[in-house]
């Protein structure tokens, strides 16, 4: 598959902007005041966007062979080796078993939440703590905490309506993005 440079920078995806050395150094001892204040590691980025980019994306496709499309025999012996190895049956107590010890395994969630301005907030979570947990820090640190709002996932925008779920079992460990939104009237 032949790639042109052009296509190639519209098929990466959105990355956030690099921070001077400099300006790091200083914004170190304002990250260690942020923790000590709010008791977990806050960190803020800046996104960029691409503007144009399903016009120009779409303008500079091009349409693949037939022979792109066959199954090969390369293409069988990949998906068998991705097949899980378990075959048989398990009980639910040796389900429980096993799912208790993936979740003892991962230490902490690190949830990225975008605001409509491009800015990104990534806050570490431990996977038991609950949703509610974000929402009381984004109540701290968010500009106008009078105003409501609400928090989504995509792609199919869900909005996040149980805030007693824990981040495990919400399916936001070991990291997740959600969205911000204000959730005000129209007009």
């Amino acid at each position: 598959m032949i790639v042109d440079v052009s296509s190639q920078l519209f098929l990466k995806r959105r990355r956030l902007t690099s921070i001077d050395p400099m300006e790091a150094e200083s914004a170190k001892p304002k990250l260690a005041a942020m923790k000590e204040n709010f008791g977990r590691e806050i960190r803020v980025f800046e996104t960029t966007g691409l503007s144009q980019t399903s016009d120009v994306a779409s303008s500079s496709t091009t349409e693949e062979p037939d022979e792109f499309y066959e199954f090969t025999a390369e293409d069988y012996y990949r998906l068998l080796s991705t097949k899980k190895e378990d075959k048989f049956l398990k009980t639910r107590k040796i389900r429980e078993a096993e799912e208790a010890a993936r979740r003892s395994r991962i230490t902490k969630a690190i949830i990225r939440v975008r605001f409509p301005d491009n800015h990104t907030l990534e806050v570490t979570f431990q996977p038991s703590e609950t949703i509610k947990s974000l929402v009381d820090l984004l109540m701290k640190v968010v500009a106008q905490p009078d105003l409501p709002f609400y928090l989504y996932t995509t792609p199919p925008k869900k909005q996040i309506k149980d805030m007693s779920e824990d981040f495990y079992s919400a399916g936001f460990v070991p990291g997740a993005i959600v969205y911000f939104s204000y959730d005000l009237p129209k007009g």
